[in-house]
């Protein structure tokens, strides 16, 4: 497959962060934080009125972007940087391009953007094809 500067990613989307997966993945994380799991705590924090997804769950779905767009690549570096947080029931677009390519390494610009709210994490990455 070739590759071209500007290209852009095959978008990656989930249409519905599920609260019942942030359970899923408080346990493996070992992070039983409150606002993953409790509606109630969420609020009481003055955070909004839904749970909030796992901020490693939010940059799985990026990485599994690049890797969708980039089959049997190997992530070498990855920056991003949280600008807002997923709720639970958000339909969250991971998307990016392509901003460098040099031999067998390709570098990416990328977002995390929710519907409705705008971009919510933005990075870069390079990927080794």
């Amino acid at each position: 497959m070739s590759h071209n500067v500007g290209d852009e990613l095959p978008a990656f989307v989930i249409e519905s962060v599920s609260p019942d997966a942030m359970k899923k993945w408080a346990v493996f994380l070992a992070d039983p934080n409150p606002i993953h799991l409790d509606v109630e705590v969420v609020k009481a924090k003055g955070l909004g009125d839904k749970v909030i997804n796992q901020g490693p769950a939010n940059v799985a779905y990026m990485m599994n972007m690049l890797m969708a767009a980039f089959p049997g690549c190997r992530i070498e570096t990855m920056d991003s940087r949280f600008l807002d947080n997923v709720y639970g029931g958000d339909k969250v677009v991971a998307s990016g391009k392509i901003t460098a390519i040099e031999d067998n390494k390709i570098s990416c610009e990328f977002t995390l953007d929710v519907d409705g709210r705008g971009t919510v994490n933005a990075g870069t990455a390079t990927v080794i094809i």
